[in-house]
């Protein structure tokens, strides 16, 4: 068994400090990529910092798990560590200040002597994807030893969930994100992106904060759902898999695990042999998780058509795809959807926010960054069988 391939859980419960280290020190130990660790490692780490969000809101990956990890790498002598991520909107030192104070990683990073990094420089990093040959990408992730990947157990309305390889898209500088959004509006198309852009860096450690998670419409507007485990690995594609597996959701409608698939980097459904539950941890999905209201499950009628149909029902399955829909009474007319859209699509009319929905591309960036929860999805009645 190839042991980079492993999927390790260990329980870590919200709240115990001492028992997310120790977990997260047992997790790290088992990876082998960790004996390559020492003084001389340039560490970056990368969380999930989607916004302005405190760490109760599960928005963001939890200050406990990031001092956590924090630690166990200072046990293996490693000292220049920095965090680093560029969340959707705009990409400034002032926004980054302010991201990193409301999620409670600025306080972890003075107590621990770690950098935050907060220059919002980006170089070219040239890569061998399928749809995308290069990428811009932060300073700091192009120019270290060792990318260790913090995903948040997340679901995502575009995506299906936030899983290791899609938190990889915060590489990726500012309004750059919303580009690709437009360029690659098809999920399909995205979720390649997605897998070339992990191809092109790649992360060698991903530690998945599963202590509080998010069900329902994440990545920004879910419910908390406390899960208390920690899960770590080597290989995204399977770690994805794995997550897929305890959110109870299909891999076949996940497009980062059908990219992947595709891309022969991994299988559509998750060897069970490779998750390696530790002191006890469940391997059992989670009972009751709620999955987005944009999730279709199992239903895809493109798939199912016949092969001269697949193009017209292609059209209008994308047609009456769940979008997301202004809730006007919550919305405060902050203008930040307009300002992500990669269409433009969106105003600021009387002080709320509008949505041309004929040339909406379904790419929830609007969703995701909205500070109120005033933006939710609209599902058609096809999507409720």
């Amino acid at each position: 068994m190839n042991l980079q391939n492993n999927v390790y859980i260990q329980q870590a419960t919200l709240g115990k400090q001492e028992e997310i280290n120790e977990a997260t020190s047992a997790l790290l130990a088992l990876l082998p990529m960790a004996a390559r660790l020492n003084a001389a490692t340039k560490v970056v780490l990368k969380p999930n910092l989607l916004a302005k969000h405190a760490p109760q809101k599960a928005v963001t990956t939890h200050p406990s798990v990031v001092r956590a990890v924090i630690l166990a790498l200072q046990k293996y002598g490693v000292t220049n560590i920095t965090l680093a991520d560029s969340p959707g909107g705009l990409y400034t030192p002032a926004s980054m200040r302010a991201i990193y104070k409301e999620s409670g990683l600025a306080a972890v990073c003075e107590e621990t002597g770690v950098k935050l990094y907060t220059e919002c420089k980006s170089v070219m990093l040239q890569g061998s994807g399928k749809l995308v040959k290069q990428f811009e990408v932060l300073e700091p992730i192009a120019n270290c030893d060792v990318i260790i990947n913090l995903p948040k157990l997340k679901t995502h309305v575009m995506a299906g969930m936030s899983g290791a390889v899609k938190n990889l898209f915060g590489c990726v500088p500012g309004l750059r994100k919303a580009e690709f959004h437009m360029q690659f509006p098809q999920k399909e198309n995205f979720g390649q992106m997605l897998v070339d852009l992990c191809e092109t860096l790649p992360p060698q450690i991903h530690i998945v904060d599963g202590v509080l998670g998010m069900e329902g419409d994440g990545p920004g507007s879910g419910t908390p759902r406390v899960c208390n485990m920690l899960l770590a690995g080597q290989n995204p594609y399977t770690l994805d898999l794995a997550l897929a597996h305890y959110m109870g959701m299909n891999p076949a409608e996940l497009p980062v695990a059908t990219a992947a698939h595709n891309s022969g980097l991994a299988p559509l459904g998750l060897d069970m042999a490779l998750l390696q539950p530790q002191n006890g941890a469940s391997t059992a999905p989670f009972a009751g998780f709620v999955q987005p209201r944009s999730y279709q499950g199992n239903i895809n009628f493109e798939q199912n058509a016949p092969a001269f149909l697949r193009p017209a029902v292609g059209a209008v399955t994308r047609r009456v795809a769940p979008r997301p829909k202004i809730e006007k009474g919550l919305c405060i007319g902050c203008g930040k959807c307009a300002e992500i859209c990669p269409v433009q699509v969106i105003s600021i009319q009387n002080k709320k926010a509008k949505i041309a929905t004929k040339n909406c591309i379904h790419c929830f960036c609007c969703h995701e960054v909205c500070p109120v929860k005033a933006i939710s999805v609209k599902r058609s009645r096809l999507f409720r069988v």
